[in-house]
């Protein structure tokens, strides 16, 4: 799948299709991606992802996969057959559940991104603490993405502080993807680890995820529009 075209992912965090659909017919897919994550494709299913391809959006499947390796191989060829741009696995499920992910996507001429998840950008030293990691984030998403990219990952999630050190320490060709993304003149809300989206690109994302600062603007295009304007 393209690593060219936008850089700015949509995250499309509702729960009822109908709201997903009125959404996306205000975007423009030559400007933005969509993100649908666990709670709408909970809610809708399949006939989401179909029904925004249908408006000509690239779909980021965002359902962090994590279980035994058979189990994580078959959901990947699934999202592949639904034929989204790209889906993710959790990098602490291990190195043979990533590697039987990235299997199953050998007889695919179009194989979507295969990305990991490392540490949450929603997750600070004290919530690792809590878990009885006492390696600092900064520390435990390098240990995460040389694991991911050892297992044959195009790339992982992880927060855009990290992004520029995961050029360094991966290479350039191994993409980030980066949410977490706040323009200056919004809230970080839930978010712990923040940038905005000019850091973000300046600092090695490939892509950014930007959710309720477009979801829930008084004018989402124009939302969208000021974001992806500020990062060409």
């Amino acid at each position: 799948m393209s690593v060219t075209g936008p850089q700015l992912l949509v995250a499309m965090d509702f729960n009822d299709i109908n709201d997903c659909l009125a959404l996306a017919r205000q975007l423009d897919p030559q400007s933005c991606r969509l993100k649908i994550g666990k709670e709408l494709f909970t809610t809708a299913g399949p006939a989401v992802v179909e029904s925004v391809q249908k408006l000509g959006f690239d779909v980021f499947l965002d359902l962090k996969f994590h279980d035994i390796p058979n189990t994580v191989a078959g959901a990947v060829k699934a999202a592949a057959n639904m034929g989204v741009w790209m889906v993710n696995v959790h990098a602490s499920g291990g190195q043979r559940m990533m590697e039987a992910a990235r299997e199953s996507l050998v007889l695919f001429s179009h194989k979507p991104l295969l990305i990991a998840v490392t540490v949450l950008t929603s997750m600070d030293q004290s919530d690792l603490n809590g878990i009885g990691i006492t390696e600092t984030p900064e520390a435990m998403v390098a240990r995460l993405a040389s694991l991911a990219k050892l297992s044959g990952m195009d790339g992982v999630v992880c927060s855009a502080l990290e992004a520029g050190a995961m050029k360094v320490q991966q290479g350039a060709d191994f993409l980030t993807i980066t949410p977490g993304i706040r323009p200056a003149s919004t809230e970080a809300g839930d978010q712990r680890r923040v940038v905005t989206p000019e850091q973000a690109i300046a600092n090695g994302s490939d892509f950014i995820v930007v959710g309720r600062p477009i979801t829930q603007a008084e004018d989402p295009a124009a939302a969208c529009a000021q974001i992806v304007n500020s990062i060409q």
